[in-house]
């Protein structure tokens, strides 16, 4: 009886993770080892689907463009990641320790931005960068400044701004409520035998926040390299943009503007395999730091 209500439960679960998760994985690898010829003018008299090997993977590779966005991205998370990581981690101890008034407002202040679709940011973000609307293109220019936000020098450094500000606020609160958890008698115990405010900080919470700091760094390795709604949007608006910044954008270019979907699959798969390495590989590397 208990393993039939268990399996009743667990139902809903497992048929949505198979229908909106294992299948469109599956149907994508797949996808990526066939290929469509079509006959007649302009594919007129239809099309047929043959199997490719990998042939898709092998012309991914050897696109110049799609090789540039795979190193621009793991660029992007190799500094991403530890900016993400210390930032959250400073302001949840800034915070916590009552160094700032009004922890609460501040907690809340951070946090906002992360219920912002990434969309709507990304535009708002926009008018903040172009020269025409951006508030910011005065001040430098009267520092004697002259630069674009959005071009090829610097949107690099923009669309990453775009990404902390909308996250840095939602990692310090996964940070914040490990920190809660800490019991207090650790603090009273170190007090007692004289340790200081950084030595609260550096003996006992940054320690015992080793799963929420592991918890951030897989999020924000997998959040980099998935990286696409701030790239798609300033697009239109930013001269150092281009439709293969990104290997997302670079996918998402070849499947509706290339009509070539077995190539967009095929890249996917590349960019989830490089993913789920350099997620499996910290967490293997972490739990190997502790044994």
């Amino acid at each position: 009886m208990r393993k039939r209500t268990a399996a009743v439960f667990l139902a809903p679960f497992v048929l949505l993770f198979a229908g909106f998760f294992v299948a469109p994985i599956l149907y994508a690898l797949a996808q990526s080892f066939t290929v469509v010829e079509r006959s007649g003018l302009l594919g007129l008299r239809g099309q047929s689907t043959r199997f490719a090997g990998l042939a898709n993977y092998g012309k991914a590779l050897s696109d110049p463009g799609f090789v540039e966005s795979l190193g621009r991205i793991l660029l992007y998370a190799a500094i991403m990641v530890p900016l993400m990581v210390v930032g959250s981690t400073v302001l949840a101890l800034i915070l916590e320790a009552g160094m700032a008034r009004w922890p609460r407002f501040f907690r809340t202040s951070f946090f906002l931005p992360y219920g912002i679709p990434g969309v709507i940011a990304s535009i708002m973000w926009g008018f903040l960068y172009a020269p025409g609307t951006s508030p910011f293109t005065p001040v430098l220019s009267a520092f004697g400044i002259e630069t674009d936000l959005l071009g090829p020098g610097t949107v690099f450094w923009s669309v990453m701004n775009i990404v902390v500000w909308l996250f840095v606020g939602y990692n310090m609160l996964v940070v914040v409520a490990q920190l809660q958890s800490i019991p207090r008698t650790l603090y009273e115990a170190a007090r007692i035998d004289g340790a200081g405010r950084w030595g609260i900080a550096w003996r006992i919470q940054i320690p015992l926040l080793r799963p929420a700091l592991v918890l951030i760094t897989v999020f924000t390795i997998i959040g980099s390299l998935q990286l696409f709604n701030e790239p798609l949007v300033l697009l239109p608006v930013s001269g150092g943009l281009s439709t293969t910044y990104t290997p997302t954008l670079t996918a998402y270019h070849d499947a509706f503007n290339g009509n070539d979907m077995a190539l967009a699959a095929a890249e996917s798969i590349i960019l989830a395999l490089v993913t789920a390495v350099l997620s499996f590989g910290f967490l293997r590397f972490v739990g190997r730091g502790r044994r």
